[in-house]
């Protein structure tokens, strides 16, 4: 009988175990048969944990961390947003002062962004006396080909072309340049795809983008100009007669710096109206623009320069530069 109960015993430790899956069973765990004859079995704690494991129930889920969508435009979308409305309003207010207003076209390269504006761009125009910057530069760049400063006689004739607009020397550089042959040549260099020189220099034809662009490379490192002649260059365009210094200079602020060339004629084929251009540059420590302004059929000298110089500020009124 001691057997049979020995084995009921056994029967009803392992059942318990199975109900009760280990959960209550910690540290060693010993049975006796009822006869007290010793343990008949014993249940560790490595058991005992394996056993309060719950079941499992497939592999753990990770919960993804996404990182949120940016929304709204980036940077650079808002600033070209910016930008094509004060375009807009540029064109508008250009537009309208047109329809009253003798015939123009003005164009501004920033050189900071590299961003071109234009109005009326590719129009040509009679350059009058803004064809001598072409002059200059293609002077200098005959004498950085022969590998030398300009002369003391060409030196004196640029000053005077430049500083005080002066025809006669500006004739005579012209002649030494090989004429519209040459300074047409000169200007393949300098990258004028839009500019007709003639052998008359003052009835040269250009738009306001090929100007800005000669601007440009008058102060390119990496342009034709070598770093002597884009300083002489900048010294004489900088310093030209007081008497001359309108046009283009009407849009600095205080503290800024400014050079300019312009250029005026009584056109006899326009019943002696007048062609009044500028061009030049505007810098100072957030600015570093180019601007060139041409226009014709003014009625007077003094009423064309105002209307270029109005037509100047449009443009840093709306540009914001």
């Amino acid at each position: 009988m001691a057997g049979v109960r020995r084995t009921r015993n056994w029967i009803l430790a392992i059942a318990t175990v199975g109900l009760l899956g280990g959960a209550g069973l910690v540290g060693v765990g010993m049975m006796r048969d009822d006869s007290g004859a010793g343990p008949i079995g014993t249940f560790s704690d490595a058991a005992n944990a394996a056993n309060a494991a719950p079941a499992s129930t497939g592999p753990a889920r990770v919960r993804a961390q996404v990182a949120p969508v940016p929304s709204g435009p980036s940077q650079a979308e808002l600033a070209a947003q910016e930008r094509a409305k004060r375009v807009k309003a540029l064109d508008a207010a250009l537009k309208k002062y047109a329809a009253s207003a003798p015939e123009f076209s003005v164009a501004v390269l920033d050189r900071r962004t590299g961003q071109r504006y234009s109005f009326r761009g590719t129009e040509k125009y009679e350059t009058a006396s803004v064809v001598k910057v072409q002059v200059l530069a293609c002077l200098l760049l005959k004498a950085q080909d022969a590998g030398r400063d300009l002369t003391a006689t060409e030196l004196s004739l640029a000053k005077r072309m430049i500083r005080l607009s002066d025809n006669d020397a500006t004739t005579s550089l012209f002649a030494k340049l090989g004429r519209a042959g040459g300074v047409g040549a000169c200007n393949k260099r300098l990258g004028l795809t839009e500019t007709k020189v003639n052998s008359a220099w003052g009835l040269t034809r250009t738009t306001v983008n090929d100007q800005v662009k000669l601007l440009s490379e008058l102060v390119d490192t990496s342009g034709p100009l070598d770093v002597g002649s884009r300083k002489l260059a900048y010294t004489l365009m900088s310093t030209v007669d007081d008497s001359q210094d309108w046009g283009v200079p009407a849009v600095a602020k205080a503290g800024e710096k400014f050079t300019v060339k312009n250029g005026w004629l009584a056109r006899s084929t326009e019943n002696y109206r007048w062609i009044i251009n500028s061009v030049g540059r505007v810098t100072g420590p957030r600015t570093d623009i180019s601007i060139a302004v041409l226009s014709h059929d003014n009625g007077t000298m003094s009423g064309g320069i105002t209307s270029v110089q109005k037509v100047a500020k449009l443009t840093r009124q709306h540009l914001k530069y």
